[in-house]
């Protein structure tokens, strides 16, 4: 079954959660601002945001850690603090620190025997990668293995929400690759995961869906395909021999951005031009046009960190 399907497919059932016109002030800034948005049942979900915009506080909202001032948040029909206490949602986060005198076997030890529906020890110490490490203090451990011990704790019992707040922090490559694997394993049980991150690479390769923030609202929503089209251009990069007439590449149509390396706009062997067009079809027709002969010419789709970027710029140059 494709990520799609099972997209349309979860949104038919009850949803996980549920944010209807939510509000949340510090003073005078508004961290959530009228958030309307649902998680539906088997999603892995990435939640995206520049700093901020409002992810922090939108997963303590949906965890019951802070209250909203205006509308309603809810978990499996339920508040989160009594879907919490059901042993329904496991959490990691980056705020909170861990008990730094026992082991890693005694505190994930602990966090079973408190969870109502708990895994054995030894199968959630060797799903996080820490069986090797497990008699280790836990204060002696380094940030990447902190994160690891953190993401046990999340999975200590058979929860049907995983929320992951940069998960992978302080993980190096081989760490971040292994933890992608076992969460894919936790979503492929029918979990729903929710994960904030600043690596847009792995929200393009995990996610079913993402949800962007920006200013507290939800400014995208959609499987990352559907991210990148909505930012609406194209990439085109080209190489051309001798000089380069900047003003009349700078005049091609639907031109939102324009590049240029090697030789430059004076007289050298090859230039690289790399542009960012809202309508490829167009800047590439017109570009022949010139008379231009480009070489090695290549048309994509902008990557999601891309889109990003395009997408909150764009949002950004707007008035408050």
């Amino acid at each position: 079954m494709t990520a799609a399907t099972t997209t349309t497919a979860a949104a038919t059932a009850s949803p996980v959660a549920g944010f209807d016109q939510v509000t949340k002030a510090y003073g005078n800034t508004r961290a959530v601002d009228g958030l309307t948005l649902r998680l539906n049942p088997g999603e892995t979900v990435a939640l995206l945001g520049p700093n901020g915009a409002g992810k922090s506080t939108t997963l303590d909202l949906l965890l019951g850690l802070k209250r909203p001032d205006s509308g309603t948040v809810t978990l499996f029909g339920t508040t989160p603090r009594e879907a919490i206490a059901a042993g329904r949602v496991g959490a990691m986060l980056q705020s909170g620190g861990l008990m730094d005198g026992v082991t890693v076997a005694e505190l994930v030890g602990l966090a079973c025997s408190l969870h109502p529906r708990p895994y054995e020890p030894a199968d959630v110490l060797a799903r996080a990668g820490l069986t090797a490490i497990a008699g280790r203090a836990v204060g002696k451990l380094s940030g990447g293995q902190a994160q690891k011990v953190r993401f046990a704790l999340a999975t200590a019992g058979d929860s049907d929400l995983i929320v992951l707040d940069e998960p992978t922090t302080g993980m190096d490559v081989s760490a971040r690759r292994s933890f992608w694997a076992t969460l894919r394993e936790q979503a492929d049980r029918g979990r729903t995961v929710l994960f904030a991150t600043h690596y847009l690479e792995e929200a393009d390769a995990a996610a079913d869906r993402v949800l962007v923030l920006h200013r507290g609202r939800l400014l995208a929503d959609g499987t990352a395909a559907e991210i990148k089209a909505k930012a609406g251009a194209r990439r085109i990069s080209f190489d051309l021999d001798g000089p380069v007439d900047e003003p009349a590449l700078r005049s091609l149509p639907f031109l939102t951005s324009l590049t240029v390396s090697g030789g430059g706009f004076a007289a050298g062997p090859v230039t690289t031009v790399r542009i960012r067009s809202a309508d490829a079809d167009a800047t590439v027709h017109a570009l022949y046009g010139l008379g231009l002969r480009p070489r090695n010419l290549e048309v994509a789709g902008l990557g999601l960190e891309q889109a990003f970027v395009a997408l909150t710029a764009a949002e950004e140059a707007k008035p408050l």
